[in-house]
């Protein structure tokens, strides 16, 4: 109980999108990594890059360290490199999620270190919603600032790399301005924080040996009862479910990134019976594993 393991370093390039491994940007829609890394995003952290989740519409609980926040869009929440977070959105949230070098972000602040009140850049959460004033301009600015990204990722045109990096200094210029408008957390008892971060602790090390539910509640140091509970009050999901959903992010990392067969992919994540590992897939993606591969393909 007393041996943590590290908070996971996601890089994005490595882990969802190779393409793009070692780019001072990487943009994609919200509703696009949550189809591939779930709905809930178990604590983890981000070394040197800035990110941030621009959600148009629907309700997410974000951890940014070990404050909460609870917002609906139109929101942002803006994470600096090394801070522990976590987030659990609505299936029909969708917006933008930026991930910059934050030798980018710098730059900006030694061109005008007004931008950040500290000594250091803090995370945020703010809502856009309700907005008076310059802060309700900036806010849809930012919006149309997000929008002519999209279009300039998809368009491939001439001049794509110095549009994308105008772009990218525009957008986190107009989210430092509107950070002095983040709003105040929302409390969550610590000892919840510590059972939910163990529990995907745990998850991490032992999914792929299907441990049963009453053996993670065991390594928590609680009741399964208990540990159903704050997980449905902070991720709005029953313990279960997110040991499930990391398997299918797995499934489909494989899938995506490999040229192994079903079959094979099968047995490496600990399924016995190739038949039941398609059912599993089909149950959770709605489509086969076969369908998963081939659709993705397609667009990416």
């Amino acid at each position: 109980m007393n041996e943590r393991t590290p908070i996971p370093n996601i890089n994005i390039g490595q882990v969802y999108d190779q393409r793009y491994s070692d780019a001072e940007v990487h943009y994609d829609k919200l509703g696009n990594l949550a189809g591939f890394f779930g709905r809930n995003m178990p604590v983890h952290r981000h070394d040197r890059y800035f990110q941030v989740h621009y959600v148009k519409s629907g309700t997410v609980r974000v951890y940014l360290d070990d404050q909460q926040y609870v917002e609906s869009g139109p929101m942002f929440f803006l994470t600096p490199p090394t801070i522990p977070h976590s987030f659990v959105t609505e299936p029909d949230a969708d917006g933008h999620v930026l991930t910059v070098r934050q030798q980018l972000v710098w730059q900006l602040l030694e061109a005008d270190p007004a931008l950040a009140p500290g000594p250091q850049v803090a995370p945020a959460c703010v809502a856009l919603s309700g907005l008076e004033g310059r802060f309700a301009d900036e806010a849809r600015r930012l919006v149309l600032l997000f929008d002519e990204l999209h279009r300039e990722i998809n368009a491939a045109q001439v001049g794509r790399g110095p549009a994308l990096d105008s772009l990218t200094r525009l957008i986190m210029l107009s989210l430092l301005r509107l950070c002095a408008r983040s709003l105040p957390a929302r409390q969550t008892r610590h000892e919840d924080l510590q059972v939910f971060h163990r529990f995907n602790e745990l998850i991490e090390a032992h999914y792929l040996e299907h441990w049963p539910l009453s053996r993670y509640a065991l390594g928590v140091g609680v009741t399964e009862a208990r540990l159903n509970d704050v997980c449905r009050r902070i991720a709005d999901l029953p313990s279960k479910r997110l040991i499930l959903e990391r398997l299918m992010q797995e499934a489909k990392r494989l899938l995506l990134f490999t040229g192994s067969s079903a079959n094979e992919i099968c047995y490496s994540l600990g399924f016995k019976d190739p038949a039941y590992f398609s059912r599993f897939f089909l149950r959770y993606a709605q489509v086969t594993p076969g369908e998963y591969r081939q659709r993705q393909a397609g667009v990416r």
